[in-house]
């Protein structure tokens, strides 16, 4: 009987430390970075958490674009993802197909949900679930340079792509570069649907299979081919990405980027000289843009995550976001930062926000990242000159339906 009173009290004692070590308020965060702001913003963060949370500690990881996916596809497949992971919205429909997300719904209250604006909160959505908060947003723009764009002509700005491509003649003639295009790294299949988009093509039909290789979508890859093969865009557009572009555009060497609002954070710190304007995406018979947003999400796997939404609510308080979307130079994502102020009389951002109602997004659906990466692949051997744009389109979009589950 002795015996026994001691095994149950050692399992009680074991139990007890299970339970403990269980609800230990103990969280780990990985988040790609946008800027040198970043791990100073989440670091900060993280700690007033702490300080207003004893006995929760809050671990942060912060790394590149270019190596998150991989970095959470291989914890993933260890069996140690981290408890919140800020990824690209696009990646969320391969995570939720897996049944590796906790829905928004399970721990976020209707007060929280309601801090956010609904076109941001609604891009995580997947057959009406949120599965995936906002942490970053933007809609696309063209950026022009002020004193190239007037010498050619459009002193506001072009409006359409014939105007691009007069402008580029005038602007390549005295030396430098038209339009900049991107042909490397995420993104790329983006650029390719401003026009697509702008002449009334789709990404994918209403049954979810690759659209983009429609007539239009031909018309918009060869409409881009010819841009480089007149010499009207920067040189070896396959191997440059958005960076490349932005130095380009803050150097004063290229008269015209579509890019997103932190476009204009950089140039205020690395080109304060440069004169520029903002209007929208070139009109190919339809006024669109991108919208873009980046979202964090919780793993199922979390021990804690009752913890890790107490972390999100701290993440999304109006402090925090003032913080970050100001040192980062997004677009607001709740309704209270884009009431403030700082944001509501920003010259920058309300040109962004006039933008909104035509915002277009990418498709959230399982397979959509490896069907992006197969329209990548055919715009860079359409835009080296290895293939023609519709046989390079048609063969995506037959690589794209495998990846999306379409005969």
């Amino acid at each position: 009987m002795k015996k026994r009173n001691s095994t149950l009290l050692a399992a009680a004692i074991l139990l007890s430390l299970s339970s403990l070590t269980a609800q230990a308020g103990n969280i780990r965060i990985a988040m790609s970075s946008y800027s040198d702001n970043t791990r100073p913003w989440l670091e900060a963060l993280a700690r007033e958490y702490e300080k207003a949370n004893p006995g929760d500690k809050v671990k942060v990881e912060v790394g590149s674009w270019e190596n998150m996916q991989q970095k959470l596809q291989a914890e993933i497949a260890s069996n140690n993802p981290p408890d919140l992971a800020h990824v690209a919205t696009r990646w969320v429909g391969d995570f939720v197909n897996d049944d590796l997300v906790e829905p928004v719904d399970n721990y976020a209250n209707a007060a929280f949900k309601e801090r956010f604006i609904p076109a941001f909160l609604t891009a995580g959505n997947i057959k009406g679930k949120p599965y995936a908060l906002p942490i970053a947003a933007s809609v696309r723009a063209m950026f022009y340079n002020k004193d190239m764009l007037a010498k050619a002509g459009f002193p506001n700005g072009p409006k359409t792509w014939d105007d691009v491509i007069a402008a580029s003649k005038k602007i390549k003639a005295t030396g430098a570069y038209g339009y900049g295009i991107q042909g490397k790294d995420l993104d790329t299949d983006t650029y390719f649907y401003y026009a697509l988009w702008s002449m009334g093509g789709d990404v994918l039909d209403a049954g979810n299979k690759a659209a983009f290789n429609s007539p239009t979508g031909v018309k918009a890859a060869t409409l881009y081919k010819s841009m480089i093969d007149q010499g009207l865009t920067e040189p070896g557009v396959a191997g440059n990405t958005r960076y490349d572009l932005h130095n380009l555009f803050k150097q004063g060497r290229l008269g015209m980027v579509i890019s997103l609002p932190p476009l204009a954070k950089e140039i205020a710190k690395d080109a304060p000289q440069l004169k520029y304007g903002i209007t929208g995406v070139p009109n190919g018979g339809k006024d669109i843009t991108f919208g873009v947003t980046d979202s964090i999400m919780m793993f199922k796997t979390s021990k804690n995550k009752e913890t890790a939404q107490k972390f999100l609510n701290f993440m999304f308080s109006k402090n925090a976001r003032l913080k970050f979307d100001q040192g980062e130079g997004f677009m607001p994502v709740t309704r209270e930062v884009a009431n403030d102020p700082v944001f509501k009389d920003d010259p920058v951002l309300s040109e962004f926000v006039t933008l909104l109602p035509n915002a277009r997004f990418a498709p959230l659906v399982a397979g959509w990242e490896d069907s992006a990466q197969a329209v990548t692949n055919a715009l860079q051997a359409i835009y080296q000159g290895k293939a023609e744009p519709k046989a390079a389109l048609d063969k995506a979009a037959a690589e794209a339906n495998t990846k999306l589950g379409k005969k």
